[in-house]
């Protein structure tokens, strides 16, 4: 991950607007053998702001989960925002959303999400999604240096 070391919790930005959702997210994310420190955003503009800041004011997330369906500034124009905008690559965005619509997966892979999700519908797949996205993002996968 960016600054990530196992001495040290895993920095997730979760861009969530449903409480319901941010609850159930985190204590998925509990049953993973990975410290995981959450900042949670629940709105679209919110998360746009939190993203042009200046490098040195906010550390970089290690891990993104953001949902499609946000107030203000929906998930796909923060996905082009980050595309567009940012002069380094952005920590690794996954589209974590209740639509299973194909029109909605096209569109998050062609604005540079690096995995869609489709919310589960119980605790027990819930957990297993988070323990799949510890597995993959979080102990194996090698992600570019945070900003300087």
């Amino acid at each position: 991950m960016n600054d990530h070391t196992p001495d040290e919790p895993v920095d997730v930005l979760l861009i969530e607007d449903n409480p319901g959702d941010v609850r159930l997210t985190q204590e998925a994310f509990r049953a993973t053998e990975s410290e995981i420190s959450f900042r949670v955003i629940s709105d679209g503009k919110e998360a746009a702001t939190y993203f042009r800041q200046p490098e040195d004011s906010e550390p970089c997330p290690d891990l993104v989960l953001l949902d499609l369906n946000l107030p203000r500034k929906d998930g796909l124009d923060i996905l082009e925002m980050l595309e567009e905008e940012l002069d380094y690559p952005p920590p690794p965005v996954l589209v974590l959303s209740s639509s299973s619509a194909e029109e909605d997966i096209t569109a998050s892979y062609a604005s540079a999400a690096n995995a869609y999700l489709t919310k589960p519908d119980a605790m027990p797949e819930f957990t297993s999604m988070a323990e799949a996205i510890e597995r993959f993002w979080i102990d194996a996968a090698q992600q570019p240096p945070a900003p300087a």
